[in-house]
């Protein structure tokens, strides 16, 4: 069975140490090289004892010597638009899970993809559960006026409000059609949280959490929550490998891990 052949931009951070560990012991992949601005090596031990894979700074470097099929890029917006112009010349893949990519970055990036043949997936949330979460507050906003959202993450997490949270209030309004009904009673305040599409998003930071998001849906006399919430960055994991799996059958943007869940609608 040929592997599919992998590589990991932003292998030091967080992410990139998790994707790196799922990659050793997903059968079906071959993890053949590592990039970070961090490398202070020119190999990267793999934690399984397997061995090791070329390690560097430089893209185009790892890209020409280690040839994979897939580029896996856990970094920031800052770097990921350079590395997507870098990859998608040399007609590699992508498989996006950096937050904070505007609207023109994706279309830039939906662009490239196109003019290279190659495929790109672009997720703001890898956890499947959080994937659900998504599509059910979608279906349920079509049924209510008012709705908000809180997400809590921990402290470090750079953005707010959150990919996700900011995905999912435009989601649920493009599903009912037009913005969600907002409170008018009292002055406007910060404390309210950042409206989006009529949506109030409360972010909350604090050691101890990972990531965690709530949708409320009011009406008269009820309201509905959708809450997911991860204990461990592993949630990600089987979302990315089937991003990895997929991709590689695919040319163009694909947005969200909805597509290839089957949950976009008429599929």
């Amino acid at each position: 069975m040929k592997r599919v052949r992998v590589a990991v931009h932003g292998a030091s951070g967080r992410m990139g140490q998790m994707v790196v560990d799922a990659l050793c012991h997903e059968p079906e992949m071959q993890i053949v090289g590592a990039v970070d601005l961090k490398a202070a090596e020119d190999s990267l031990p793999l934690p399984d004892g397997s061995g090791t894979v070329p390690f560097s700074s430089n893209l185009e470097h790892i890209l020409t010597t280690c040839q994979p099929e897939v580029l896996v890029d856990f970094t920031t917006a800052q770097a990921t638009m350079p590395a997507v112009r870098t990859t998608t010349e040399h007609g590699v893949n992508l498989v996006i899970g950096t937050t904070g990519l505007t609207a023109d970055d994706i279309k830039e990036i939906d662009r490239l993809a196109q003019a290279h043949r190659v495929g790109v997936v672009v997720a703001p949330n890898f956890a499947l559960g959080a994937v659900l979460m998504m599509h059910l507050a979608k279906i349920a906003g079509k049924y209510f006026d008012f709705a908000e959202i809180i997400e809590l993450h921990h402290h470090l997490k750079a953005d707010a409000p959150s990919g996700t949270a900011l995905s999912t209030a435009k989601a649920m309004a493009q599903a009912r059609g037009k913005p969600f009904s907002h409170p008018k009673a009292g002055k406007p305040s910060a404390s309210r949280g950042e409206q989006v599409e009529g949506i109030s998003i409360h972010s909350v930071r604090l050691p101890g959490l990972l990531a965690h998001q709530e949708v409320l849906l009011g009406g008269p006399g009820q309201t509905l929550s959708i809450r997911h919430d991860t204990s461990s960055r592993e949630c990600y994991m089987p979302g990315v490998m089937l991003a990895i799996r997929e991709v590689v059958e695919h040319k163009g943007l694909i947005y969200g891990l909805e597509t290839l869940l089957g949950l976009e609608e008429g599929r």
